[in-house]
């Protein structure tokens, strides 16, 4: 009797571990067909509200995607809203993403417009910003990531695939869309979508340029000048990769570019499977909160361009500098061009050049808002 009971409450455990990772699905209505999403916001959702779009790969599932990424428990520890959408079934009851597989010429689904209104949606619905929604997806998800890239960049800021693809013809009718920030995560060893493209369409998925063509394609649509390498740790040895990290700064808007190439890495979803020096949900987001912060600090770059005026300039002694709004002035520091602090001294937003010599300066003015420099030349 009592191991009768033990087992009892084993299947009672078991059935409520199964209930536990089995979210509820929500219906949203596309062209005229029901979708589904799986929704969930932290307690804490951080000031910036942003919002973060999760894509299955090709035959999987939201529910599924949610538990492999673990991706709730990141937004629990960031402060950030998760959406996990749902694909259609094709004819062969396989759930997809219609990004133009060769196979999947018939399909007419608009996975585009659904996930653009349903972002569009739960801005609304939930309070979250319309300028922090993101998207980030594996494999087939991740080829969704590229399409939004392309196609709904209105909507969705930044995208960071995992182990996909831009197929040739997306990328064929990119070139008059403006850029946004990517980030790519791709094993050398992919046997699914190799590293190494498929331009010929050998095997059957259509055709598609190598990922280092892929990169250096948004790198120089976002205009980036500047970039820094380095291999990242490897923390676990026993998984047989490690991660390369690229990335490409000061783009237009702040834009970046980055790319991980899990070097010995397969199709998989680093942190969930394979390896194990990161995990690709948290850095998809580490991705996405640098450009929240690029944004930020471009606003108050432009603000307090607006803001502060310095006069007047060419100067043969002094200059002012006044500001158009109360805005507290923590610090000013002058630099000759060697970098060099001057130590010169300001009084009441008065500067007293006459003792410098003829030539150009730089002036730091550090505010509660930022700091701002601007060049001033003593004639």
């Amino acid at each position: 009797m009592k191991q009768k009971y033990k087992l009892t409450i084993l299947i009672i455990v078991m059935l409520f571990s199964h209930l536990i990772t089995q979210a509820q699905f929500i219906t949203f209505e596309h062209d005229g067909i029901d979708r589904q999403y799986l929704y969930y916001e932290p307690s804490n959702l951080n000031e910036n509200m942003p919002l973060v779009f999760v894509m299955h790969g090709f035959t999987g599932d939201a529910n599924s995607m949610r538990n492999y990424t673990g991706m709730n428990q990141i937004a629990n520890q960031y402060g950030f809203a998760v959406c996990y959408p749902r694909g259609t079934n094709d004819s062969d009851g396989n759930r997809f993403w219609n990004v133009g597989y060769d196979f999947h010429q018939t399909e007419t689904v608009n996975d585009v417009g659904f996930l653009t209104e349903l972002a569009e949606y739960l801005q609304a619905t939930h309070n979250l910003n319309p300028d922090y929604t993101f998207a980030t997806g594996f494999s087939n998800g991740a080829e969704m990531c590229y399409m939004l890239a392309c196609q709904a960049y209105n909507t969705f800021k930044a995208v960071a695939p995992v182990a996909g693809m831009i197929m040739q013809d997306i990328l064929n009718d990119c070139d008059d869309s403006p850029p946004i920030p990517l980030f790519e995560i791709h094993g050398s060893q992919d046997n699914v979508t190799p590293l190494s493209g498929d331009p010929n369409n050998n095997d059957g998925w259509g055709a598609y340029p190598n990922i280092p063509f892929t990169i250096n394609y948004f790198v120089e649509k976002n205009e980036c000048m500047a970039n820094a390498s380095q291999t990242l740790p490897n923390i676990d040895n026993s998984d047989g990769s490690f991660v390369n990290s690229e990335k490409y700064f000061n783009g237009i808007d702040n834009n970046e570019v980055w790319y991980y190439e899990v070097v010995g890495g397969g199709h998989d979803w680093p942190g969930s499977w394979g390896n194990m020096d990161i995990n690709a949900g948290e850095e998809a987001w580490l991705f996405f909160q640098n450009h929240i912060d690029n944004t930020l600090s471009l606003s108050n770059f432009d603000y307090l361009e607006n803001t502060i005026r310095v006069f007047p300039n060419p100067t043969n002694n002094r200059i002012n500098i006044e500001t158009n709004n109360p805005l507290e002035l923590k610090e000013i520091i002058l630099y000759n061009t060697l970098g060099e602090n001057l130590n010169i001294k300001s009084t009441n937003g008065l500067i007293d050049l006459t003792n410098l010599n003829i030539g150009v300066y730089l002036l730091s003015i550090t505010t509660s808002k930022g700091t701002i420099t601007k060049k001033i030349v003593r004639n």
